[in-house]
């Protein structure tokens, strides 16, 4: 729990907020002094959040429109400046699964997740970006995914939207740098409503869904938060991984090794040369259980 007020006089939109992680980096935002607006689809869920922020002598405000909508998204916003007078920082927390392997996946399924994930960051970062540039400042944080960054079974939607918004992060922090807006990414790993429909068919499967039980979704938000206030003024355009008590900063593409040929490359020559040379860094098929194998600590 914070103690110092490290977002004094900050107002912060935390989107998808009413459960899980969400709820759990709305209530840290108070704690640090900041002003909450709370929003989620469910009345109920968002109104207990803003109850709790209150009894504990915090400001927030409920907000259940839509970040899939343009007009929803551009509406919590002013909702924030109305209530609390500005916008300093955008919590892009909201999200939806349509699991389904993909050569089974329908377009819903597709366009559904990735209207949530993906056009919903950019509608309510768009709808915070002329507020942050006009007052020269601002933070940006997204909640991208193991399942884009390394990758995962039947989550072609989500994994796409994910990663994607690595890249619209990235954008946003070269783009907005000017006026002292920053933008990064966390990719949390925690217990939530989100991803309580992973499979238990299996001992293996059992087996992974009691660790990621034990990884509470409260542990995700004090890095939230942090990188909201002002000590994160120097930080933009970076990942973090959090998985209950660990941080790791996450590598972003790069060249790792190059081949050359001054005549130019054929099919022949590039199966002759440039693939066995290139291959022993060739990655393989991992998904996030292979990479993050260890328990939690």
């Amino acid at each position: 729990m914070s103690e110092t007020k490290f977002l004094e006089g900050k107002s912060v939109l935390v989107t998808g907020s009413g459960r899980g992680i969400g709820r759990g980096i709305a209530l840290e935002v108070a704690r640090a002094g900041g002003s909450v607006v709370v929003n989620d689809l469910d009345p109920e869920t968002v109104q207990e959040v803003v109850t709790e922020i209150e009894a504990a002598g915090g400001s927030a405000v409920a907000n259940t429109d839509s970040v899939a909508s343009w007009e929803g998204a551009n509406a919590m916003v002013e909702q924030a400046v109305k209530a609390f007078g500005k916008i300093d920082a955008v919590v892009n927390n909201a999200g939806i699964l349509r699991d389904n392997i993909f050569h089974k996946m329908t377009p819903e399924e597709f366009n559904d997740v990735v209207d949530v994930h993906l056009r919903g960051s950019f509608n309510t970062s768009r709808a915070a970006a002329t507020h942050f540039r006009n007052q020269k400042s601002g933070a940006f944080v997204h909640m991208t995914s193991a399942s884009g960054l390394v990758g995962n079974f039947g989550q072609a939607n989500y994994s796409a939207a994910k990663l994607a918004l690595v890249g619209l992060s990235k954008s946003i922090a070269l783009d907005m740098e000017r006026f002292n807006v920053r933008s990064n990414c966390i990719c949390p790993f925690a217990w939530s409503r989100m991803i309580a429909t992973i499979p238990t068919d299996t001992p293996e499967q059992k087996d992974r869904v009691e660790k990621l039980k034990r990884m509470k979704p409260e542990k995700i938000a004090p890095m939230a938060a942090a990188l909201c206030s002002d000590r994160a003024a120097h930080i933009t355009g970076q990942i973090f991984g959090v998985r209950m008590n660990e941080i790791f900063l996450i590598s972003q593409p790069r060249p790792l090794r190059s081949v050359q040929k001054s005549e130019g490359w054929t099919i022949d020559s590039i199966f002759e040369t440039a693939i066995p040379a290139l291959e022993k860094n060739f990655y393989p098929l991992d998904r996030s259980a292979d990479v993050f194998s260890w328990d939690p600590i």
